[in-house]
């Protein structure tokens, strides 16, 4: 399929270098990597043995991007002779995400402690294949003998659809390059300043006034004055939705969605001043940046909305987790505001610790986001600005503003997430040469550099660390206004994110 050729060309480039070397070409490269006298020839006759419905399904999908290397689709099939097929097996002594690949003259054997495991074998034998030499009648796979398995259970890529919509078949496609990478978090953020973009049944005026700015900034933020003067937005209904969910289940990626609260929450303000704590008027965000306007908490109404908002997203992501935001909410318009100020003295809240009582008013807001989600079965993840004026109980902390944050978070003995902007946001310029790159939000993050990066704190004791349980690289659109682009800005860097 179409979908694949960038990466397969970039990879059968690599093969030139690195001939039949194949641990040079599967991403990442595999723990366990020895090689085999013989080789196997694939053809386009060559069938896929899947023993279950489940990996039938997981030999589907990649007998269908296999077609970009052979030109044909490969036949599965629940039974068939061994010899000269592809052969997928569960074995469940080997943990949930661990695969052995073999490859001989005789066959080609894929074992995996579950499906999601041989699945990420069959994106291994992908890479492997289109890093193959063609010979008369098909593609000669080298002899291998391969084990891997991940270190981190978390393994994510964000992708910000607010600030620049992109279609259904674009997520698709971004969902496609997670696979190959064998990331297996897609974090979606859905809700923004500039731009409000999941269906909600309960609140139709959110798809028809949340989801559309009047015009887009040109240029660098905070020096441009100049606006392309278009309407711009667009919504993810809920049908697309849970096409998109089903299409990254199928994948073995769960999608996390995000509803930012109590900040960056201009476009839902613009569509119910009212939830404001000066009513408005309000307009969707046409320039980025943080907006000094934010949900007003001490107003009842915000929570009924966030509640009814939240109970649809749930029934849309059956993922365990639900992303809150939590980063970047100004106090100030709180610390004028009466209903705030009330409900900040009928809590009982109070300055301390070097915080004020607006942050333990924010606390509050997420602590009782935290627990509605958790009866509906849910976990809460977090920017880490949630760690202000005290984390709620089973909350994981996504490290942004460096590593302090997920430290903090672990030594709390709560899971955290590193995703440190120095080291792991796409948004960032690729190259320390700017000026020869396309315009980028700041910041200079070449691939060695996120190569680089070590997600695991030293200072953490043994114990403490098994709280950092992954990493995430983060891709904001506010000056990435096509797919293509988004792609440029994401690859190879993706890569180093696999590797990491």
């Amino acid at each position: 399929m179409k979908r694949l050729l960038l990466f397969t060309v970039a990879l059968l480039c690599m093969s030139v270098a690195f001939a039949t070397d194949y641990a040079n070409v599967i991403v990442p490269r595999p723990l366990n990597y020895t090689t085999v006298e013989g080789s196997f020839i694939l053809t386009p006759k060559t069938v896929v043995r899947a023993e279950s419905q489940a990996l039938a399904h997981a030999a589907t999908i990649f007998a269908e991007d296999l077609t970009v290397v052979t030109g044909s689709t490969l036949s599965v099939k629940r039974s068939a002779p061994r010899n000269g097929a592809i052969n997928l097996t569960i074995d469940s002594s080997l943990q949930a995400e661990e695969y052995k690949l073999n490859i001989t003259s005789a066959a080609v054997n894929i074992i995996g402690g579950t499906e999601r495991a041989v699945f990420y074998g069959l994106q291994s034998l992908l890479q492997i294949a289109a890093a193959s030499d063609a010979v008369k009648g098909g593609v000669s796979l080298s002899g291998v003998k391969i084990t891997d398995k991940p270190h981190f259970e978390y393994r994510g890529a964000l992708l910000d659809v607010c600030r620049h919509i992109f279609s259904v078949e674009d997520v698709k496609r971004y969902i496609d390059i997670l696979a190959l990478h064998k990331v297996n978090k897609f974090h979606w953020h859905l809700t923004e300043d500039q731009g409000w973009r999941i269906e909600i049944k309960r609140y139709p005026e959110l798809s028809e006034v949340g989801a559309y700015r009047n015009q887009t900034l040109i240029g660098r933020n905070r020096r441009s004055k100049v606006y392309d003067g278009t309407r711009y937005g667009g919504i993810f209904t809920q049908d697309q939705v849970r096409e998109i969910v089903a299409y990254a289940a199928a994948r073995y990626i769960d999608v996390i969605p995000e509803i930012e609260m109590p900040g960056h929450a201009i476009a839902a303000l613009t569509t119910y001043p009212e939830l404001g704590c000066t009513g408005g008027p309000y307009e969707v965000w046409t320039r980025w940046g943080v907006s000094p306007d934010v949900l007003c908490a001490g107003n009842e109404k915000i929570y009924e909305f966030l509640e009814d908002v939240l109970t649809e997203v749930c029934d849309l992501f059956p993922s365990e987790y639900i992303h809150i935001g939590g980063d970047e909410c100004p106090k100030a318009s709180w610390e004028k505001c009466p209903k705030c100020q009330a409900k900040i003295k009928k809590l009982g809240l109070k300055d301390k610790d070097g915080e004020t009582a607006e942050h333990y008013l924010q606390s509050y807001v997420m602590k009782r986001m935290t627990e509605f989600l958790g009866k509906k079965g849910k976990k809460v993840i977090g920017w880490d600005e949630i760690l202000e004026g005290g984390l709620a109980p089973n909350a994981t902390v996504m490290s942004w503003r460096g590593e302090e944050g997920g430290i903090e978070a672990a030594r709390q003995k709560h899971k955290a997430i590193m995703t440190p902007h120095t080291y792991l946001y796409f948004d960032y310029y690729q190259s320390y040469d700017t000026k020869n790159e396309p315009l980028a939000i700041g910041g200079r993050l070449p691939l060695e550099r996120v190569y680089g990066y070590e997600p695991m704190p030293k200072m953490l004791s043994p114990e403490e660390q098994k709280y950092i349980v992954g990493v995430q690289a983060n891709l904001w659109t506010e000056y990435i206004s096509t797919f293509r682009y988004a792609e440029y800005m994401l690859l190879p860097r993706l890569a180093a994110l696999s590797e990491i």
